[in-house]
């Protein structure tokens, strides 16, 4: 495994201080199998860029990535709720880099999973 994937993971552990699982995939198998890839459109678009300028404004940080540890900035996420047995219960790949499901939509994919 590429140490700076390592060593990436472990300042986003530090600068967080989440301590939920972390898998790598360096190949990006599973980033693709989910349908996620990378856009220059949709990250420079007017309205993000707007927003990225507003987190000084608000003296709100982007996180500390030293430059060598950025492989693809362009790259749009998504969020993913599987079960233990990872049936994929919800799928919402981002449609912009702010563009994420809401509490309600995780909270409800994951009450209609009990049923």
């Amino acid at each position: 495994l590429n140490s700076s994937f390592v060593e990436g993971a472990q300042m986003w552990f530090e600068q967080t201080g989440c301590n939920y699982n972390m898998v790598l995939d360096p190949q990006r198998t599973v980033y693709r199998s989910f349908g996620l890839g990378s856009s220059y459109a949709q990250v420079m678009k007017f309205g993000c860029l707007l927003q990225y300028g507003e987190y000084g404004a608000v003296d709100r940080d982007f996180p500390d990535v030293p430059p060598r540890l950025l492989e693809d900035i362009y790259q749009m996420g998504g969020d993913f709720l599987l079960d233990d047995a990872g049936k994929v219960l919800l799928c919402h790949p981002c449609k912009t880099p702010f563009d994420r499901p809401t509490v309600n939509d995780i909270l409800q994919a994951a009450e209609r999973a009990k049923l």
